[in-house]
């Protein structure tokens, strides 16, 4: 099976690419250092030509209002070109709970993309992703200073994005869901609990404040990035993934 992986070069894209080609399949990936411009549309024929899946892992720059040109853009270009070449089956990575957190620009642009995936023409599938264990130094360091990190106790399920690839390689290889998959890690911390872990793991004696206004996830009502009903349950526990 030949498959074009869009934003085939980056973290989870090119750990897809390894895996499907491991399974002996023929995955391609495509990105601007090969000449591939997903908001232009340049290069995007050449990279569906005699493709019979698309994966599209690529992502906006910005988490702000300019993330809804990025995704309008990106995937109109990607299903037209998909639709002409006669590809089988779309798929792209969402994130678990992205249509419950309407305050953040980024989510609900995410949304948009799983709508026009949804409307568009090629079958398809949507996997879901909780909080990447890779982004927790990321999150923390949005609200923290010398002495402390301030993080709100909002509930996340992390999962290591080797597991996430792994996913995203399995709904590629298969058969098109015309629905979402959701896929998470094995535990569910509060945010200011994982960084309080993250912490002390790496020696580092900051206190983490919990602090309900801190940092993106602040926007987050509930447990609405905890998945709900069926989801894959990855193996990796966050203190094992440390450890390694």
């Amino acid at each position: 099976m030949k498959i074009a992986v869009i934003g085939g070069t980056g973290r989870i894209g090119s750990q897809v690419v390894d895996i499907l080609n491991g399974r002996g399949h023929e995955a391609v990936p495509h990105s601007p250092s090969t000449g591939l411009d997903v908001l232009s549309g340049q290069g995007m024929p050449e990279a569906m030509e005699g493709a019979d899946v698309v994966v599209n892992l690529t992502n906006s720059p910005t988490f702000d209002e300019a993330s809804f040109e990025f995704f309008q853009k990106s995937m109109d270009n990607m299903l037209q070109a998909a639709d002409a070449a006669g590809v089988g089956h779309a798929v792209i990575l969402s994130i678990v709970g992205v249509d419950l957190v309407p305050e953040l620009d980024y989510y609900r642009a995410k949304t948009l993309q799983e709508d026009l995936l949804k409307a568009g023409p090629v079958p398809y599938t949507i996997v879901r992703s909780t909080q990447f264990f890779e982004f927790v130094d990321a999150v923390m360091s949005w609200t923290s200073d010398d002495t402390a990190v301030r993080l709100p106790a909002t509930p996340v399920q992390p999962i290591a994005a080797a597991e996430i690839a792994a996913a995203v390689a399995d709904a590629a290889a298969g058969t098109p869901l015309q629905g979402t998959r959701d896929v998470a890690g094995p535990e569910v911390f509060a945010l200011d609990e994982l960084g309080r872990i993250t912490l002390a793991a790496r020696g580092d004696s900051r206190a983490v404040v919990t602090d309900p206004t801190a940092g993106m996830f602040a926007a987050v009502k509930g447990d609405a990035l905890v998945p709900k009903g069926d989801a894959v349950i990855a193996k990796t526990s966050y203190r094992e993934w440390l450890a390694g």
